[in-house]
C-alpha cells in the first residue's frame, strides 16, 4: 500500500496564503520579523539558563528545554512558509517532505505539552512540598527523566500518527488547504480508510491536551490553596510571580491547541484554521521568552549581570 501511495501521490500542493495575494507581502515581513525575534529570544533563554549559576534550578532546566523545543518547532514550519509567501500560486511539497514536516511537528508539539505539565508539577513540588523538593521530588535524575519522557512520548506519538496517515490512499497532487502539513488537513484528503487514523488523532487529543491541562489545573489549584494559607502578603506575591509566567504560557498554548483540534469541524473554515495555526506556530513561540524574561526577576537579573560582564 505504501509503495502504491508513493507512486500515485508523489507530491502535495500547499495552498498557503496564495488566495490572499494582497496580504502576502506584509505577511512575509511580519512572519520573518517574528521568526527572528523567536530565534533571538529562545536562544537567549537557553544561553542564560546554561551560563548563569543563579538559574541552575529545576524550573530553569525545564525552561531551557522548552526554549529548545520552541526553536525547533518554528524552524520546522517558518522557513518553508516564508518561501511559499514569495509565490502567488500554491507550492508543491514532496510526499516525504510533507511526512517529515508533520512528524517533527507532532514530536515537538507533544513534547511541549509534556514539558509544560512537568513545569506545573515542579511549581507544585516547590511550593507545596518544599522539604522534599530539591532532594527527592525534583532532583537531577527526576528532572532528566521527565524531559526524556517528554521527548519519548513525542516520538512515539509522531511515529504512530505519521505511519497511519501516510499509508492511506490519496488522490494525485491533492491540495492541502493550509500552509503546513498539519494532521487534520492532510487526513481529510485521504480517499478512504481514514477511520482508524481519526480515532488515533482523537485519542491523542484527549491524552495530550485534555489530560495534561487537567493535571496543570490540579497542580495550580493546590498551589492556590498553599498561597491562601500563607500569612505574609509579600510571600504570596513572590510565589504568585514565579507561577504567573507559566500560567500565561499554558493558557496561550493549550487555548489555541484546544480550539484547533477540539473545535467541531462544522465550525471551522480554511481561513480560521490558518490564522489559528499561524498564531500557535509563529506567534506563541515568540511570546514565551518575552513572557519569561519580562515577568521573571531572576531571568532579568541574570540578563543584566551578563550585559555588565
Amino acid at each position: 500500500m505504501a509503495e502504491e501511495n508513493q507512486t500515485a501521490t508523489a507530491e502535495f500542493l500547499l495552498l498557503g496564503f496564495s488566495d490572499l495575494r494582497t496580504l502576502q507581502g506584509p505577511l512575509f515581513w511580519l512572519v520573518l520579523l517574528v521568526y527572528l525575534i523567536t530565534l533571538l529570544g529562545n536562544s537567549l533563554i537557553i544561553f542564560l539558563t546554561q551560563a548563569s549559576p543563579a538559574l541552575h534550578s529545576p524550573m530553569y532546566f525545564f525552561l531551557r528545554h522548552l526554549s529548545l523545543v520552541e526553536l525547533l518547532y518554528t524552524t520546522d514550519i517558518v522557513p518553508r512558509t516564508l518561501a511559499d509567501l514569495t509565490s502567488s500560486h500554491p507550492q508543491t511539497i514532496s510526499f516525504w517532505s510533507c511526512a517529515a514536516q508533520m512528524y517533527f511537528f507532532i514530536v515537538l508539539g507533544i513534547s511541549e505539552c509534556c514539558l509544560l505539565t512537568a513545569m506545573a508539577y515542579d511549581r507544585y513540588a516547590a511550593i507545596c512540598q518544599p522539604l522534599h523538593y530539591p532532594s527527592t521530588l525534583m532532583n537531577q535524575q527526576a528532572c532528566a527523566a521527565m524531559v526524556g519522557t517528554s521527548w519519548f512520548m513525542g516520538i512515539i506519538t509522531a511515529t504512530t500518527h505519521s505511519s497511519l496517515i501516510f499509508t492511506l490512499p490519496f488522490p494525485r497532487r491533492p491540495i492541502i488547504p493550509h500552509f503546513l502539513c498539519d494532521i487534520l488537513p492532510v487526513l481529510r484528503l485521504a480517499s478512504s480508510g481514514k477511520r482508524r487514523s481519526e480515532i488515533s488523532v482523537m485519542t491523542a487529543t484527549v491524552v495530550f491536551i485534555m489530560i495534561p491541562f487537567s493535571l496543570i489545573v490540579t497542580s495550580y489549584a493546590r498551589i492556590l490553596g498553599a498561597i491562601l494559607a500563607m500569612a505574609s502578603t509579600q510571600s504570596r506575591r513572590k510565589v504568585f510571580s514565579t507561577c504567573s509566567s507559566h500560567l500565561l504560557v499554558v493558557s496561550l498554548f493549550f487555548g489555541t491547541a484546544s480550539i484547533t483540534y477540539i473545535r467541531p469541524r462544522a465550525g471551522s473554515s480554511v481561513t480560521t484554521d490558518r490564522i489559528l495555526s499561524l498564531f500557535y506556530t509563529v506567534v506563541t513561540p515568540m511570546l514565551n521568552p518575552i513572557i519569561y524574561t519580562l515577568r521573571n526577576k531572576e531571568v532579568t537579573g541574570a540578563l543584566k549581570h551578563m550585559m555588565r560582564r
